[in-house]
């Protein structure tokens, strides 16, 4: 059936806001048209949605989650970034296939609460597929793979294809599946080279959680630190010398391309930002988790002046709860000192660009998925100071969220 929401505004991000505003979402469940309330068509027999005193705006695209750590937020207290990989792999060994389900499942549908439509997830319990297919959701699962020793690779790479052949009857148009080799203190260089190899022959996505943390360049650079330890105590040879940053790790195993996004990237020096911008690579920027963790500040600003193409992730609830894709948002902004339309893109078109979804989510623009959010304003407000106000608002100001023009999400207020 076909929907046609009217709002005090309509934030299309890809043209100017449109005071008094409607978009028309077909059968089909795509826009239709966008524009001043007067002018969009109203057809027969159409279902019609009310939000005075509120904003209309595209879904939210949230490009780095782990939907299947669901429920462990008071359960992991490790203050150090070694010591708290080791915890989520204990806790994880805990779960069922049936409580990764459940976990992944009330994640995406948080996320609905929370505005966002489209999810990039990472994980390798197949539970993130499985929960958007059940649920009819919107996004890239990335099935990751393990193995920090050299002569795991072929098994391991065999392994990998045989789960990607039996989820691959899950995609469908609004969801797809990418390979994640985990992170350079998880993965060995043939294992890299191999899943790249594989991801090229078969056009899957690649998501790598890279130049996260110092303990992950010590390891590569110079083979010291909490992650060179824990190699040399399970008897897995350490990288050769000299070093080399993670990005450039990464590109001599032929992981960076247009295809690859690139996860936190907090240590980056100014050549690899222009690796990764040469290689037109793109990256989920997630400050929060990375303030967390004591990772530091990524160059943001020095990624959005290069073209890098860049969106916003909140990572799991096990290293910042609850998952709130705006908090993010201005978390960035504090940090690079973005203006509210950027803060916006970024969470929208831009987060959408990263993931090469563009064409279809990102904007309200005829044409593309209907997913849209209403969110409620705190008072009118002029064009001039909407996207400041969109910015700031929480959870609870998510009136409704649509995905291809179906609600997933009414607030119960």
């Amino acid at each position: 059936m076909a929907l046609r929401c009217r709002a005090a505004w309509v934030l299309p991000i890809d043209r100017a806001p449109i005071a008094d505003g409607a978009v028309l979402l077909g059968p089909d469940g795509r826009i239709s048209a966008v524009g001043p309330d007067a002018v969009v068509p109203a057809p027969p027999g159409v279902e019609e949605a009310e939000f005075p005193s509120s904003a209309l705006i595209p879904g939210l695209v949230n490009t780095h989650t782990h939907l299947e750590l669901t429920g462990l937020e008071d359960q992991i207290t490790e203050p150090d970034f070694p010591s708290w990989i080791r915890r989520v792999i204990a806790l994880k060994a805990e779960r069922s296939p049936a409580d990764f389900l459940a976990a992944a499942k009330q994640g995406i549908r948080d996320g609905w609460s929370q505005g966002v439509t489209t999810v990039a997830d990472t994980g390798d319990s197949g539970a993130a597929l499985r929960a958007l297919h059940e649920l009819g959701g919107g996004g890239i699962a990335y099935q990751e793979v393990f193995g920090p020793h050299p002569d795991q690779a072929p098994e391991q790479i065999a392994g990998l294809t045989n789960r990607l052949e039996s989820l691959a009857p899950l995609a469908g148009s609004r969801i797809r599946l990418g390979v994640s080799p985990h992170a350079p203190y998880s993965v060995s260089g043939p294992l890299y080279a191999g899943v790249a190899q594989l991801a090229r022959e078969r056009g899957y996505p690649i998501a790598v959680h890279i130049a996260e943390s110092v303990a992950e360049s010590d390891l590569l650079g110079s083979a010291s630190g909490g992650f060179a330890e824990a190699w040399r105590g399970r008897g897995i040879p350490l990288p050769t010398l000299p070093g080399r940053t993670p990005l450039v790790w990464l590109e001599q195993h032929g992981v960076l391309g247009p295809t690859t996004l690139c996860i936190h990237v907090v240590q980056a020096n100014t050549k690899d930002l222009a690796l990764l911008a040469s290689r037109g690579a793109a990256i989920a920027h997630c400050p929060r988790s990375n303030a967390r963790h004591g990772h530091g500040v990524a160059p943001l600003r020095s990624m959005l002046d290069l073209g890098i193409r860049v969106g916003i992730g909140t990572d799991s609830v096990a290293s910042v709860a609850p998952c709130d894709l705006l908090a993010e948002g201005r978390a960035a902004s504090a940090l690079a000192r973005l203006q509210p339309e950027e803060v916006l893109r970024l969470c929208t078109l831009e987060g959408a660009r990263s993931l090469d979804l563009a064409n279809e989510i990102g904007s309200l623009t005829p044409g593309k998925w209907g997913d849209l959010v209403a969110f409620r304003l705190p008072a009118p407000v002029d064009g001039a100071r909407l996207a400041g106000t969109v910015v700031t608002r929480r959870s609870d100001d998510v009136l409704a969220t649509f995905l291809a023009g179906r609600q997933v999400w009414r607030s119960p207020s």
